[in-house]
């Protein structure tokens, strides 16, 4: 069969037909790399409009990184996306999913583990890059927390949750909540763990990419 082989062409080959596809003008400039990152892990250039951002999420999760901020994800599928090379100065990828609090505190709070999980991202919240992938439930629970003025803020937020339960409430939340926290996310069902994984790599590479 005839087709491409060579990793450096292909590569070269879908940003240009992403290029072709979309209008980055309607992009600020500093965002037009990771976006380009995020329609690049779904083949699917039809979600450009459906990106919400506040402010510049980019440059302060660089920063963050830089400065050797954790990044907390809320699922081990974002974790496993995040290529740790890329990532300046080795940073932790924190997932308390399974941690060996997190069931006992759903069941006592009757929420999900996913919920539960986001209470003991709190001694690491604050300037941390947060990319959540999966869970509906898990961004419900940080706007929860990010309500109380002694909650720690994190650097950025980029929320990616996916489903049909809660996933476009959620992320419309998140839009309305007004917390001056830098974040990028898209709105509706759409998202999941490669969208998440892919905004961090694309942080993460930077100018490289």
């Amino acid at each position: 069969m005839e087709y491409l082989k060579d990793p450096d062409a292909i590569y070269k080959a879908s940003f240009a037909a992403i290029a072709e596809a979309i209008d980055l003008d309607t992009v600020p400039v500093q965002l037009q790399k990771i976006v380009t990152r995020l329609i690049h892990s779904c083949g699917m250039p039809e979600i450009l409009p459906n990106l919400n951002w506040f402010g510049d999420p980019v440059t302060p999760a660089q920063n963050a990184l830089q400065s050797s901020a954790p990044i907390l994800v809320d699922a081990t599928m974002v974790a496993s996306g995040i290529t740790e090379r890329f990532l300046p100065v080795k940073n932790r990828i924190i997932c308390t999913l399974n941690a060996p609090d997190t069931r006992d505190l759903a069941k006592k709070n009757s929420t999900t583990r996913s919920a539960a999980a986001i209470d003991l991202w709190l001694p690491n919240l604050d300037g941390a890059v947060v990319a959540i992938g999966n869970a509906p439930t898990a961004l419900f629970r940080l706007l929860e927390l990010l309500q109380e003025p002694s909650t720690p803020r994190p650097a950025a937020i980029f929320a990616f949750p996916v489903g049909f339960v809660g996933a476009a409430e959620s992320k419309e939340a998140l839009i309305n909540a007004k917390l001056d926290i830098p974040h990028l996310t898209l709105r509706g069902r759409q998202g999941g763990s490669a969208f998440a994984a892919a905004a961090i790599n694309a942080v993460a590479l930077g100018d490289r990419q």
